[in-house]
């Protein structure tokens, strides 16, 4: 069982960064391997990511427990090809800046399947960083704020990185 847990301030309410995570229509536009999301009855949903190659994985998930502005948790249903479970935790961010957001993914991958997505580039745990960077982006933006540097292509966006200081007497 492999665990991601990332976190990101938004500086925005508790109430209206919950509101639109639990939007789960609103999902795709933040998680650029989420193909598809069909909402169905009873807190159940049908996703399909983007795997290894041109592969989609799909699964049922389940909501667990909701609770407006503090937990959204989830777990796939029995027979899911890609077993996984997890929370998304909202709190007040320390002096009055915002929210801060806290999402905890546990998922069993088959061995293989999870060699050759961090060989293809499409890592769980790269994706889940790109996604909460969009989303506070949208939040306290209203858009993804791409420079004119980014990579993009083929359909697929690339992990970008902060700017590094340059050594100076390494350059010398």
């Amino acid at each position: 069982m492999v665990e991601i847990t990332k976190s990101v301030t938004i500086n925005r309410p508790r109430d209206e960064v919950y509101e639109c995570w639990r939007e789960l229509d609103n999902l795709p536009r933040f998680i650029p391997a989420l193909q598809e999301l069909t909402l169905m009855p009873g807190g159940r949903s049908h996703w399909v990511v983007k795997g290894p190659l041109t592969e989609a994985i799909e699964w049922d998930a389940q909501i667990l427990e909701d609770r407006p502005g503090e937990l959204l948790s989830w777990r796939t249903l029995a027979g899911s090809k890609m077993p996984n479970e997890g929370e998304v935790r909202f709190a007040d961010a320390p002096g009055g800046r915002g929210t801060e957001m806290r999402i905890r993914l546990q998922y069993d991958p088959p061995a293989a399947g999870q060699v050759l997505a961090r060989l293809l580039g499409n890592n769980p745990e790269g994706l889940i960083r790109e996604a909460l960077r969009r989303f506070k982006q949208v939040l306290e933006t209203g858009e993804v704020v791409r420079s004119d540097g980014s990579f993009q292509g083929a359909g697929q966006d690339f992990d970008q990185h902060a700017a590094q200081p340059m050594d100076r007497e390494a350059a010398s």
